[in-house]
């Protein structure tokens, strides 16, 4: 796996997980070990992080890159919905802040092998970590038209699916990256590509499914809540508007004392506010990093601090 990635929203992570020495944080989502790096310092000299990624290639990286902060680190390789018991069964909470960059780094897209670009030659994969039980290439090979059509337009909010998945059954078997993307591309049709290739939605929709992202997300959020300290920060960085989604409605949901129904008259739901939401607005990049590192331009950072 090649090394270059830049993390988004270095700065507004920090700032608005208002870190100070001495704290206890975990990045849920290691990747290279940039977005660890920068909360290490700002935690100097004795704040301590959790790391856990998913992904073995990604994990020997940030390994490599965090040595300098020796046993200020620790790392596991796990998902980031398994944090709740990877963080106990180290005695790793409360924690001052917690930080999930969601979605699929440059540095596996770069890679052709692992199967995640249209733009590169490799098999069907886009498997994040050896947990996922299925690839790509067996959904794409295997489910029926009409379940591929849902995956494509419910993760890929494609508005071509059907059209997508007949072509796609039509084609089988199909086992690479171009394949796949040729195949989608004549089935998209409309001549020249505007801003985005024509098999992008097709290719995150797969990616998700594979890899049960939305699914993980949810399990994740409530646990993240669970670890953090009272007055903790909880950081959410996400790439499209499925995963914004979630993370809304879950800070918007636990910042309310009820969620009962608008129209029921009397409160009988129990709940209590576990979260104020801290921006109201999701952040966005800069100018200045969306020109430096395309990447960015999609990313959105919302973030909850715990109530004490």
């Amino acid at each position: 796996m090649s090394e270059p990635h830049q993390s988004v929203l270095t700065n507004e992570v920090l700032q608005y997980l208002n870190l100070h020495p001495g704290d206890r944080i975990i990045d849920c989502t290691l990747g290279a070990g940039g977005h660890a790096a920068a909360m290490l310092t700002a935690t100097a000299p004795d704040g301590t992080l959790l790391g856990l990624d998913v992904d073995p290639a990604a994990l020997a990286i940030a390994r490599r890159r965090l040595e300098p902060f020796g046993e200020r680190v620790i790392t596991r390789q796990a998902r980031f919905d398994a944090v709740a018991t990877t963080a106990q069964g180290l005695s790793f909470f409360p924690v001052n802040g917690i930080l999930a960059d969601l979605g699929v780094s440059s540095m596996q897209i770069d890679t052709a092998t692992r199967g995640f670009s249209f733009n590169k030659d490799g098999p069907l994969d886009m498997r994040m970590g050896p947990s996922a039980e299925q690839s790509a290439a067996d959904l794409v090979n295997t489910l029926s038209e009409k379940a591929l059509a849902d995956i494509i337009y419910r993760y890929g909010e494609e508005p071509k699916s059907r059209r997508i998945a007949r072509a796609i059954v039509r084609a089988r078997p199909i086992t690479g990256t171009l394949q796949l993307a040729a195949v989608v591309s004549r089935a998209v049709g409309g001549g020249k590509w505007r801003k985005t290739h024509p098999a992008t939605r097709t290719f995150q929709a797969l990616r998700i499914a594979v890899n049960d992202e939305l699914g993980a997300l949810e399990r994740f959020l409530p646990q993240a809540v669970s670890l953090l300290a009272a007055g903790g920060r909880l950081a959410v960085i996400s790439f499209h508007s499925l995963e914004d989604r979630i993370v809304k409605q879950f800070f918007k949901r636990e910042a309310s004392d009820c969620i009962c129904p608008p129209e029921q008259p009397v409160c009988t739901c129990n709940h209590r506010a576990t979260v104020t939401i801290i921006t109201k607005k999701p952040v966005v990049a800069l100018p200045e990093e969306q020109a430096r590192n395309p990447r960015a331009r999609s990313a959105k950072l919302r973030v909850a601090q715990k109530i004490g």
